[in-house]
């Protein structure tokens, strides 16, 4: 069944051909296609309620709607942290005790997580509390490691903020960066840093 599939992209990069060719996959046409790798605004185009386009039960396509949800980091952290209050809420209106916090370690994978600018104040004094931590910033729209840095001393990030030429303020939200306790012995997969969002 998989040799039968059809495929279709907006991006021709060689090596999504490539794996396509390798599994038996036929090109396919705009009208028929089973599987479509579409870039993000393709993607919002074909799915818009102005198109009116639905898929088959046959089709799949590589993004999902509203999947910056999951996709930029600081929407990511702020669902995240939501979701843990929403099972604290139900836990405590089903029991009318707060559970234990063992209870929730499955979605206790997230490290201590700030949002900047936003979020600086509190990021600070939680810096303070532990001076000697190490922390990772990383912007919240980019990829492929973009942007990331490590830094120890609170100077860092202002430094870095003047020499960005950033001015850190609530109407200057287009340059938001996450910033997490940085983890000291991650998982890895053969020995290398992953994330999955699936």
């Amino acid at each position: 069944m998989s040799r039968n599939l059809r495929w279709v992209t907006d991006i021709d990069k060689q090596c999504l051909v490539n794996n396509f060719d390798k599994r038996g996959w036929q090109r396919g046409t705009e009208d028929e296609w089973n599987f479509y790798w579409a870039s993000v605004y393709s993607f919002r185009t074909i799915m818009s309620p102005e198109s009116g386009y639905r898929l088959a039960e046959t089709q799949i396509i590589n993004h999902f709607p509203n999947h910056q949800e999951l996709t930029k980091k600081d929407l990511m952290v702020k669902n995240i942290k939501r979701y843990k209050k929403e099972l604290a809420r139900e836990s405590k209106s089903s029991s009318g005790s707060i559970a234990s916090q063992s209870q929730y370690t499955y979605v206790d994978f997230l490290p201590t997580t700030y949002t900047l600018p936003g979020d600086y104040n509190l990021f600070a004094e939680e810096f303070r509390k532990n001076p000697a931590s190490v922390w990772i910033m990383k912007p919240t729209d980019k990829a492929r490691g973009i942007g990331i840095f490590i830094i120890n001393r609170l100077q860092q990030i202002k430094r870095w903020s003047r020499d960005a030429k950033i001015q850190w303020s609530y109407a200057n939200q287009k340059d938001t960066y996450v910033v997490s306790r940085y983890i000291d012995d991650p998982l890895l997969i053969g020995g290398k840093k992953f994330d999955l969002r699936l």
